[in-house]
């Protein structure tokens, strides 16, 4: 090899770079230090074994004794002789490192010199593509687009085919600073559009992520931290990132849509039956997601929200809220222009119980489909992760899904089977029938909730024997099975990011002008996700105190006051207690003004919770 290529030393390294480097070397010493330590004692107590062995061999006169002691210090001697070539290899290693050290500072500072060029550059364009929108906004039907960039810009050029509408694409894909030392990261796609006119038009489309930093192989004795919290609510049991994904309940709450396009198909049914079986499906494709997903996510601090427009991609936008924090409740809500609102107040109940952790979330899921005004109900199975102690960490879903039309009376009962060891029937299976307001069975469900769900049009049925307790068991005549949803495959290196879908990879990706409450913005989150889990457990613990601290300040003015108000005395900024006209639960839900006070970025009524 080149020494002089190999050197690095004809560029200054970067403080930080250096100080990683050195630091990493610095910890190879000092297990090397450790190992020669052991290879000291282990020589002294093997010399010691060898001299006591010939003392034992001088005293003996029996031959065969005499054989079995010179076995046994043989093999001390080849005990030590390993030892010795074991210290050298640990040597021989460092050397290496030191060796490459210089080659890793050089690409270290290659690195962050490519990420300065591209911050640059995409604050560059970001620039010219604001003043490009503000001009069009103020004269749309006479601006014509343009647009320049520099010669060291890298961008894409793909012309339009001859009798189609004249169009340039321009794509670049860069990070921008924004307080907080966070760094946003977008790939922009401009468009400029020439109709028949000859008047050029911009369009502006950013694609998400899509991927995010390798979560680093850190190990952590959970038996340790929760043998004593047998029995106790997991949500008051005070856990380290460790055991933590990097999103926020909230966030994984709005996970529930990556599947949105089977309600967007729902909205075009004709019937109500139709209607259902999508319903169903999406209710049971929520699920998809958690099979390799055993970590928790993040407790949200009372009055954090999380935001996601995707009014563009998808059609929808969603807002939740954590409404309270003992015990812990979000409140969501999603609205689509594609013909239904969707909206949730879930609570939920968890229990440690020694070798597996079961997650009740309790309240009901409310889904109003807008041209039918079809009202849909219902609520979440328990979620069991089990081998806490021994083994490797699995999920599991089981219980009863009753989705309820209450405008039609239809009905369905999905049953996810729970997993058994000695069942013949597939892991993770899903089965379901669609009734009308009259107890008529039409449709069959089937799947399961990590791959897919198929439906089958009943055309007869008959009673048939078997049933348990002495009941007559039905027997259905079906058509083909059509399908009715599919998981989407996991993004390539999934295994190393926490297992997260296309959509998990995005939730929290930073974003301009969101609620200073959102959990993007959530510090001890963001650490996390970028690999620094011991400074994320640091203001994981600081969040928490403040919180406390919060609390007891409302616990004092609520008993000075002559109202003598209820200890959580909390009122949630974005959602209210109402009352269900059709169920007459009291629940939480939208009161509205969110995005309203987003578009004037007025964030005054959000309480300080970072």
């Amino acid at each position: 090899p080149n020494r002089h290529n190999d050197s690095g030393d004809e560029t200054p390294v970067p403080q930080e770079d250096r100080a990683l480097t050195q630091g990493a070397l610095h910890s190879l010493a000092t297990k090397l230090e450790d190992l020669s330590t052991c290879n000291e004692l282990i020589g002294k107590h093997g010399a010691a074994l060898q001299r006591s062995l010939s003392e034992l061999e001088d005293l003996r006169g029996s031959t065969e004794g005499t054989d079995k002691v010179k076995a046994v210090n043989e093999r001390a001697t080849l005990f030590r002789i390993t030892s010795n070539a074991m210290i050298n290899a640990c040597r021989d290693f460092l050397d290496v490192a030191e060796s490459h050290s210089r080659r890793w500072q050089k690409a270290l500072h290659y690195e962050r010199e490519q990420r300065h060029h591209l911050e640059e550059t995409i604050e560059q364009l970001a620039k010219q593509h604001n003043s490009l929108e503000r001009a069009w906004r103020e004269n749309p039907t006479s601006y014509t687009g343009e647009t320049s960039l520099d010669e060291n810009e890298e961008a894409e050029f793909f012309d339009a085919m001859e009798d189609a509408p004249s169009f340039i694409t321009v794509t670049t894909t860069g990070n921008i600073r924004h307080k907080g030392s966070s760094y946003v990261k977008y790939t922009y796609i401009f468009c400029y559009l020439k109709d028949t006119s000859g008047t050029n038009q911009m369009q502006l489309r950013r694609t998400r992520r899509s991927r995010i930093p390798d979560k680093p192989n850190y190990s952590l004795n959970l038996w340790s931290i929760m043998k004593n919290c047998i029995g106790k609510d997991l949500s008051k049991i005070p856990m380290p990132v460790n055991f933590n994904e990097p999103l926020s309940m909230l966030q994984r709450l709005t996970e529930d849509l990556e599947y949105s396009e089977l309600l967007d198909r729902a909205a075009r049914c004709d019937s109500s039956l139709d209607q259902m079986c999508l319903v169903a499906a999406f209710s049971v494709s929520s699920y998809s997601t958690t099979v390799h997903r055993t970590a928790k996510p993040f407790n949200p601090l009372l009055g954090e929200t999380y935001e996601l427009d995707r009014l563009e991609e998808y059609g929808y936008r969603s807002i939740s809220e954590q409404v309270s924090h003992h015990p812990p409740a979000a409140a969501h809500h999603v609205a689509s222009e594609r013909g239904w609102t969707l909206w949730q107040h879930i609570t939920i109940d968890s229990k440690f119980r020694g070798k597996y952790i079961s997650v009740m979330p309790l309240g009901n899921i409310h889904l109003q489909f807008h041209a039918s005004g079809n009202h849909y109900v219902w609520s979440k199975v328990t979620s069991t992760v089990h081998n806490i102690i021994v083994g490797k960490l699995w999920i599991d879903q089981s219980g009863d899904i009753d989705i309820v039309n209450t405008t039609t009376k239809d009905t369905c009962r999905l049953k996810f089977s729970p997993y058994s060891y000695f069942s013949r029937e597939v892991p993770r299976k899903v089965t379901g029938v669609v009734e009308d307001g009259e107890g008529t069975a039409h449709y069959i469900l089937s799947g399961t909730w990590d791959d897919k769900m198929e439906s089958a049009k009943i055309v007869e049925s008959s009673r048939g024997c078997g049933g348990s307790e002495g009941k007559q068991k039905t027997v259905y005549q079906t058509l083909q099975p059509k399908l009715l949803w599919k998981k989407y495959p996991l993004p390539d290196n999934a295994e190393n990011m926490h297992y997260f879908s296309a959509l998990a990879l995005t939730l929290n990706e930073p974003e301009e002008g969101i609620a200073p409450t959102d959990s993007r913005l959530r510090p001890d989150q963001r650490l996390m996700e970028v690999g620094l889990w011991d400074e994320a457990n640091i203001e994981k613990q600081r969040l928490e105190d403040h919180q406390r601290m919060e609390r007891k300040r409302r616990e004092a003015q609520a008993n000075q006051s002559t109202c003598r108000q209820d200890v959580e005395s909390y009122q949630p900024v974005w959602f209210e207690k109402r009352t269900d006209e059709n169920t007459g639960e009291s629940s939480y839900m939208y009161r509205g003004g969110y995005w309203e006070a987003k578009e004037r970025q007025d964030w005054s009524h959000c309480p300080e919770i970072f």
